[in-house]
């Protein structure tokens, strides 16, 4: 008896290694210290000894049920983006600068090459982001999970200087609320989609009108990284007074998180466009409108709250970072929380 025959494949581990080495490889910044394959990722912090005071930030989260998906369609080289954007889109949110990133793959049995592809996408999304990736675990778990299958989490850490932190605590009546289009269901809210949708090779292979592609295509489509988006809006020079990423709980539980005890925020539904693919969601599923703005993001990735005057400014920086963007309503005197008009 060996480790091998007992379902842990070593050989398989280095290759998939050795495989993903060229992608994490394209993430490197100048602070990374050392290469892969150490015990520890090593950054330093010269960069960032002249803050005033350097706040370091730190995200982790995975895709959920999405990589079903993933497994069904036998595509796996954007889930790897969507576990960056999840980690990364939190510590922007802060005010932050990502700086590194690890990831953790599960897997029931390690395919070098599927496991490489996984990193391939993780690598995309610290090239977005602007962060390296600087390490991560790949576990193979036989008689825990499934051969075929796989989970993935990811770690981001950011820093921010004091100064620059978004709290929130400064929003008041008056505060404009700014849209960031989000790029489709992103990783929330796949729980629900799978009830609704058929999840077979043969549904999500289905084209449609509406959407202009298949539904796989519209449903993997990877979450939408606002990194640069935050940085073209700060170096425009606008304030950002709050920031939240719609996530799981939609509208209704990510924009209060951002928001002070004191104020409302009155969202306008007809204020943009909601994309296709959440109104077949809705109509498959019969599904209730307010526990879709409580469940999806509904085509608004990221919410900021900005003074008035700042409009113009925010929405043109946007624009020039490729975001589609849009006044999405206002703040109100009133108890926290969110209306929807």
């Amino acid at each position: 008896m060996d480790y091998k025959n007992a379902g842990v494949d070593i050989e398989a581990g280095y290759k998939a290694v050795e495989l993903m080495k060229a992608h994490v490889k394209e993430t490197m910044r100048p602070e990374v210290l050392g290469g892969l394959g150490g015990f520890s990722g090593a950054f330093s912090l010269k960069a960032i000894k002249d803050m005033e005071n350097p706040i370091l930030l730190s995200g982790t989260d995975g895709c959920g049920t999405k990589v079903k998906l993933a497994f069904i369609m036998d595509k796996h080289d954007t889930i790897g983006i969507d576990a960056v954007a999840m980690c990364v889109n939190d510590v922007v949110c802060a005010g932050g600068e990502p700086l590194f990133f690890l990831d953790y793959i599960a897997c029931g049995k390690n395919y070098p090459e599927k496991i490489a592809t996984i990193v391939s996408g993780v690598a995309e999304g610290c090239k977005q982001s602007g962060c390296a990736l600087v390490g991560g675990e790949t576990a193979e778990h036989p008689g825990l999970m499934p051969e075929d299958d796989y989970d993935i989490a990811g770690f981001a850490v950011g820093v921010v200087d004091e100064k620059d932190l978004i709290t929130g605590k400064d929003i008041k009546a008056g505060d404009i609320l700014v849209g960031i289009a989000s790029s489709g269901v992103h990783s929330n809210g796949f729980s629900l989609v799978r009830k609704v949708f058929e999840m077979s090779a043969e549904s999500l292979n289905t084209y449609y009108d509406e959407l202009g592609k298949t539904l796989g295509e519209a449903l993997i489509e990877p979450t939408r990284i606002y990194v640069n988006a935050l940085k073209s809006v700060k170096a425009a020079g606008v304030k950002v007074k709050g920031c939240s990423h719609i996530t799981g709980g939609g509208f209704y539980e990510n924009i209060p998180r951002m928001l002070p005890d004191n104020a409302v925020a009155v969202v306008d539904k007809n204020s943009y466009e909601v994309p296709a693919i959440f109104k077949m969601l809705q109509r498959t599923g019969n599904i209730a409108e307010e526990m879709m703005y409580n469940t999806f993001n509904m085509g608004v990735g990221m919410v900021l709250a900005i003074d008035a005057k700042d409009v113009d400014a925010t929405l043109k920086a946007l624009e020039a970072s490729g975001d589609k963007a849009f006044v999405l309503g206002k703040v109100e005197a009133g108890e926290k929380g969110v209306v929807l008009q």
